[in-house]
């Protein structure tokens, strides 16, 4: 486990004041009136809990903002806000999906990011992420709004090559895939999946990069493979949160070894690059955050994103505390000194948010750009 001062330097920022409110906040009515209150807290927190205090857990004031009860009536932390999504190209990609009856992740999850990742801009090309074999999953998460059913409607075998046209036709470089669980297939949908990678390798001639996050196909080796050797970039499953509270925040079927045993079956079946994801605000302490950390890193897994859990509905499990900027900060600090290749940590961060697209993308065409050298290098040897 790494110690020390390199765990220090990350660390050592959840002991310093995070919080934009440690009491229900109230709405500011100038920008000045707000920038005040911040400052005087974070004066008063100055004193607060040492680097140890965070590790145990004994104390975390100042490290995330109290969620409210679920019949309390209080306005989110500023940080968590989204404008309404709009423009014309979330209206063209939005139209486009409806026309080839595909569905995204970004909906159905009722992702806060939407707008933002389907209009594009700042140098990012508009995108979606695309959700595989329908709209209705056999698991019951307590987070996840996607709908469920024992028997959801059976796969649609065009699917694979209508989304490969889809996203071809939009001319972007970089595709992020998802899905349902499908327990009721006998594969899972393992080669439902696989084929779609394919088609969308064939489609761009190779040149679009696809990134698959993934269920957990019950464990099943083979149909871990069988994705991870389908010509993807990215082998990308979630363990979402930490390993003492998986029973109380996923489906039964899934836990935290059998998804940590699917990123290491990937990575030795040849995936160049696996990633998982992390929601915090469940109700883990910060020890628990980077115990997990640590174990990711040491099971061989290359990308982390951490991102606030953010409750869909009332029914789904209610949010425990809103962790705020400066301490996901921390957790990418963290992150980077235990040696993943990339790690997005964020309140509006998500397993497929933009935020890794660009480094993932130049990192992949850089291990490309390597190994032909290497390989022109082995046949001018051999030659």
């Amino acid at each position: 486990m790494l110690r020390g001062a390199r765990l220090a330097r990350g660390l050592g920022l959840l002991a310093r004041p995070f919080s934009a409110a440690a009491e229900p906040a109230q709405a500011a009515t100038a920008e000045e009136g707000v920038q005040a209150a911040i400052t005087g807290l974070r004066q008063r927190l100055a004193a607060g809990p040492d680097l140890g205090d965070f590790i145990c857990g004994s104390d975390l004031a100042g490290y995330s903002v109290p969620a409210p009860a679920p019949k309390e009536k209080v306005r989110k932390p500023e940080w968590l806000k989204r404008e309404i999504p709009g423009g014309s190209a979330y209206a063209g990609i939005k139209s486009k999906l409806r026309e080839l009856k595909l569905a995204t992740v970004c909906e159905e999850a009722k992702c806060p990011n939407l707008g933002e990742c389907w209009q594009g801009g700042e140098g990012h090309a508009a995108t979606a992420t695309i959700m595989l074999m329908g709209d209705t999953c056999t698991r019951g998460c307590r987070f996840c709004a996607v709908k469920t059913s024992r028997a959801p409607p059976p796969l649609d075998p065009l699917e694979p090559e209508n989304t490969a046209k889809a996203v071809a036709a939009w001319g972007i470089d970089y595709v992020v895939l998802t899905s349902v669980d499908r327990d009721d297939l006998p594969d899972f949908g393992a080669a439902h999946i696989a084929a779609t990678i394919q088609h969308l390798k064939e489609q761009t001639g190779g040149r679009l990069l696809v990134e698959a996050l993934v269920p957990d196909f019950q464990g099943n080796r083979e149909c871990v493979e069988l994705v991870a050797q389908s010509g993807l970039d990215v082998f990308a499953h979630n363990v979402e949160t930490v390993p003492r509270l998986q029973s109380s925040v996923r489906d039964r079927r899934a836990n935290w070894e059998q998804s940590l045993g699917v990123l290491r079956a990937a990575k030795e079946a040849g995936a160049r690059v696996t990633k998982t994801s992390i929601m915090l605000g469940c109700g883990e302490r910060p020890d628990e955050v980077v115990e997990a950390l640590r174990i990711l890193r040491e099971s061989d897994v290359d990308v982390v994103t951490l991102g606030q859990y953010q409750r869909p509905t009332r029914r789904h499990m209610a949010v425990a505390e809103y962790v705020t900027p400066e301490a996901f900060k921390a957790y990418q600090q963290v992150a980077e000194e235990l040696g993943f290749l990339y790690a997005a940590s964020g309140p509006m961060v998500r397993s497929s948010y933009r935020a890794g697209e660009l480094y993932l993308k130049n990192m992949i065409r850089r291990q490309q750009e390597q190994e032909a050298a290497a390989a022109a290098a082995a046949g001018g040897t051999a030659a």
